[in-house]
């Protein structure tokens, strides 16, 4: 009996590791990126081989952003490696890894072969025909990118509004200043969106269990 409770929890363990591999993502990137900033090469004036010790710095700090991103793909393959473990899946689909965002969007649709008892979303996915599901999936991936594009605009604006408080300045100068400087925004903008949309996809599934946890808990 204890063997057979450990294969049905062992599923939702392999997908809160998945979550939580990809929560760390931007952690090891705003990790990587402060020490790789603190890494100053012109250290090296105050030592006797300025030359040598100005390369090996550098070295350093293009080291510590290489390590960075060698450490978030890894954390990606991961999450993706375990959402497919977690619904028994073959791993040809982590294929779809190298297409980032759009290339979850298929990950995260495929059905789990073994749903646990308490995995509501997996059961109701896995009585919809073939129609219904493809227009749920659909609906889905519009749904998510939409709301990821939207999480971001309200980001934005809370920031703008931060710093209007903290350094005084007006809105419009803040708002002005972006537009100046519109493709960086706009790329950094475009990152925010695209690490949204797999974790809204991540989320999905748990929020849609625990609100119907929250609706069989409930008195007749």
């Amino acid at each position: 009996m204890e063997r057979r409770t450990a294969s049905v929890r062992l599923p939702t363990r392999l997908y809160s590791l998945a979550l939580l591999c990809y929560l760390a993502i931007p952690v090891v990137v705003i990790a990587s990126g402060t020490v790789a900033s603190l890494i100053d090469p012109e250290w090296a004036v105050r030592t006797g081989n300025y030359a040598l010790n100005f390369k090996l710095l550098e070295f350093a700090k293009a080291g510590v952003v290489l390590a960075g991103m060698g450490l978030v793909l890894a954390l990606w393959i991961a999450c993706c490696w375990l959402v497919l473990k977690s619904r028994e899946r073959s791993l040809g689909w982590l294929a779809f890894a190298v297409a980032g965002s759009l290339g979850f969007s298929v990950i995260a649709a495929l059905k789990d072969r073994a749903p646990g008892p308490n995995d509501a979303y997996q059961h109701f996915v896995g009585g919809l025909n073939t129609v219904l599901r493809v227009a749920l999936e659909v609906m889905l991936f519009f749904s998510i990118w939409v709301l990821a594009y939207q999480a971001m605009v309200v980001k934005r604006g809370l920031m703008i509004r931060l710093q209007a408080a903290v350094t005084g300045r007006s809105v419009d100068d803040i708002v002005a200043e972006q537009l100046a400087s519109s493709g960086m925004w706009a790329a950094a903008e475009g990152m925010e969106v695209l690490y949204l949309v797999p974790l809204l996809y991540l989320l999905w599934p748990l929020a849609f269990n625990l609100v119907g946890r929250l609706f069989r808990s409930r008195p007749v």
